[in-house]
Formats: structure tokens, sequence, C-alpha cells
């Protein structure tokens, strides 16, 4: 008698997670469902039978990598803008190979990968809701939230960015420049 075939969840999350370092070290180009059945210690019929295909879990592997940052953006909601930045910046050091391929931006030039725009929406939600409040409080200068959200995450993701790329002085103390960043940004939308 044939052993029943599982493809559960545990399943396809070390698929997910495998696909994400696999990506990061070799690039989208170079990832086969073969090399991701391999690290992931199963068949490419489980790659295949939980996600459909390289552009499918690709796509899976990003909106999965927002849902995490999101979560970690919603739990850390009540600190304010400075609990959302710091939260932003654990979630990328603990999640390095992910946060680059959300962020990248390398995917579509060579699969079809596409992520729901709901996901990265979702995930700065709480952000936008952080501005919006401290503008009520009058803690914070007003300006289109949209706007003042943006410039607060370009400013984070470039930092966090630099520091995962290592791009920056020698021995740089990242965590003190985050900290001085965080503040930075925080007077220069103060009310």
């Amino acid at each position: 008698m044939a052993r029943p075939v599982v493809h559960n969840d545990s399943l396809r999350r070390a698929l997910l997670d495998v696909t994400a370092g696999l990506v990061d070290r070799s690039g989208p180009a170079r990832l086969t469902l073969r090399d991701v059945a391999a690290a992931a210690r199963t068949s490419t019929t489980a790659v295949y039978s939980l996600f459909g295909g390289k552009a499918q879990l690709l796509t899976a592997v990003v909106e999965d990598g927002f849902r995490s940052f999101g979560d970690s953006q919603h739990a850390a909601a009540g600190g304010g803008l400075q609990g959302l930045g710091d939260a932003y910046r654990a979630w990328a050091l603990q999640h390095p190979a992910l946060y680059r391929l959300m962020f990248g931006g390398a995917l579509a030039a060579y699969v079809d990968c596409q992520p729901d725009p709901d996901a990265a929406m979702d995930a700065m939600q709480p952000l936008k809701d952080a501005v919006a409040s401290a503008q009520s409080a009058g803690t914070l200068r007003e300006a289109p939230v949209d706007l003042v959200a943006a410039a607060i995450w370009g400013q984070v993701h470039g930092l966090v960015s630099l520091e995962l790329a290592q791009v920056g002085p020698p021995g740089a103390d990242w965590a003190g420049v985050y900290v001085q960043a965080l503040e930075a940004v925080g007077r220069g939308w103060a009310a």
C-alpha cells in the first residue's frame, strides 16, 4: 500500500523559508524548484502541489514576508512611531533574506512574481495610523498622512537597507546610528 503524501503547513513553511534564503544567496534567476525541494528535503512534486510553480512560490514568499512584517508592525503599534521604527529594524535584522527579497525589486525581472499589493499596504497601515494619531495629538506637523508616512518609511528603510548591506564606515555602530536617525526623524516632523 502506498504511503500518503503529506504536504502540510510545516512543509509549506519550510519551502517558504528555504526559498527566501536561496534567492538571497544566488538570486532569483538561478533558483530552481529542484534546489528548493532538495534544501527542504522534499520533492518537486510537493512544491508544485503546494504552490503551482516558481512564480507562485516566489509570490507566496513575498506575500508571507509582508504578512510577517505586518504582524510585527501591528504588534508594535502601541509604541507609536518610535515603537514602529524599532520593530521595523528588529524584523529586518531577524529576516534579512526576506527583507531583501521583499524590497529588492529583482524578482520581476526574472519571473512573473505579482504579490498582492494589499499585503504591503496592510503592513504599512500601523505607520499611517501612528502618523494620524500623532497629528491629532498635535505632536506631529500637519501634512497629508500618506506623504508623512512615506517620508518616514523611506528614511527608516534606507538606513536599515544600508545596515543589512554593510555599506558605511567600518565598525559602524548601526544600533546607535539608528537611534539617532529615529530621533532626527521625530524632530524633523515635530509640530
